[in-house]
């Protein structure tokens, strides 16, 4: 029994409808339960039998229905992927080359293991999840109590996220090393003359941002040094460009920026042109940030990765082997940041700009 594909009325070839186990038995002139015990190899059945029945699906393009035969066995291997960062505003996450690194990541680290990810939006409810056979659940840069983390845990689903849930049964995280990647910013600009550092950081209410500026304060205090922080009230290249505006055209112009919100390195550059400083002759540059055009500016910006593929790898190595071992004991991990030293941030490049030293 093979069938030619059907065509449509534009000539385009229909989909050849999918083979199912009754139509292997009816094939083989076997029960559609002993179809079943030869492909599974199980069953008391003789060679002969056995090597008919596979014959017969392999000829056919017979594929088991691996959904169904998931079900059976008490889990879909699906993990349920949230964004908790600025769940209110209208772009997408996916426009971050943060999330967008980490969000492919995961998912490849996931189908390494048999599993698949099932993207939610940011502020699901359990009536929009309830009834997906989620295995476990995924929620990177979660809110300060965010209500999604609560709903997981309460559901007992297994759950990664960052290091507000430590020590929670059922739960793992994963977080960087926020005080030493800080510092280690902080102190690279100081090292290289700068007395008054900037900061601009999203008003983003998640775990990272809100340590970051921790550090950050401690940092000044303990220097004697005033902090000087201007927050992007949203996501995106616009506003966040706006609020680096503003933090260069304050009354003292600091002579270092450390950009903690997420924008396009060359961008930021061009503001601080636009505004007649030279970097680093007039203002030395560091963003936080994974985009790859950094390295190709004029001159080139020193970046601080979050390493979104480190994160993403032992996050899913964690949580799967809290699955495949059913084990509801919690686990953690600090994972280091990456700063890569360029130009922008280096005394000694190139010459100063018009507006001369500050």
């Amino acid at each position: 029994m093979t069938e030619t594909p059907r065509r449509t009325g534009h000539g385009v070839p229909a989909a050849v409808p999918r083979v199912r186990l009754i139509d292997v038995a009816r094939e083989a002139g076997l029960s559609k339960t002993t179809v079943s015990a030869a492909l599974n190899g199980t069953g008391r059945l003789s060679p002969a039998v056995r090597e008919h029945a596979r014959e017969t699906a392999r000829r056919l393009g017979y594929r088991p229905n691996a959904t169904a035969r998931l079900l059976r066995a008490g889990h879909a291997r699906l993990i349920g992927y949230a964004v908790g960062e600025h769940p209110t505003t209208p772009g997408s996450y996916m426009d971050s080359p943060y999330f967008a690194q980490l969000t492919s990541a995961i998912a490849t680290a996931a189908l390494h293991h048999g599993y698949g990810l099932v993207l939610l939006p940011t502020r699901s409810s359990p009536s929009e999840w309830a009834d997906l056979p989620l295995d476990a659940a995924i929620v990177a840069d979660p809110l300060t109590d965010d209500p999604l983390v609560e709903d997981f845990i309460a559901a007992r689903v297994p759950l990664s996220t960052d290091r507000s849930v430590e020590g929670r049964p059922g739960t793992h995280w994963v977080d960087i090393d926020t005080d030493t990647a800080i510092r280690q910013v902080l102190d690279h600009l100081h090292a290289q003359g700068a007395q008054r550092i900037a900061v601009v950081s999203p008003d983003a209410p998640t775990r990272f941002y809100r340590e970051a500026l921790d550090v950050y304060r401690h940092w000044c205090a303990e220097r004697e040094a005033t902090p000087r922080i201007t927050h992007s009230e949203r996501p995106g290249n616009g506003p966040v460009v706006e609020a680096v505006e503003r933090a260069l055209t304050a009354s003292a112009v600091p002579d270092a920026l450390f950009l903690l919100a997420e924008a396009n390195p060359p961008l930021v550059l061009g503001a601080a042109r636009r505004l007649g400083l030279s970097v680093p002759g007039d203002l030395l540059l560091v963003c936080a940030s994974e985009d790859s055009s950094a390295a190709y500016a004029d001159p080139p910006i020193t970046t601080l990765s979050l390493q979104p593929q480190l994160v993403a790898a032992t996050g899913v190595e964690q949580l799967i082997a809290a699955l495949e071992s059913g084990s509801q004991e919690p686990t953690g991990t600090v994972v280091p940041a990456k700063l890569e030293l360029r130009a922008s941030s280096q005394r000694g490049y190139g010459p100063r700009g018009a507006a001369g030293p500050r």
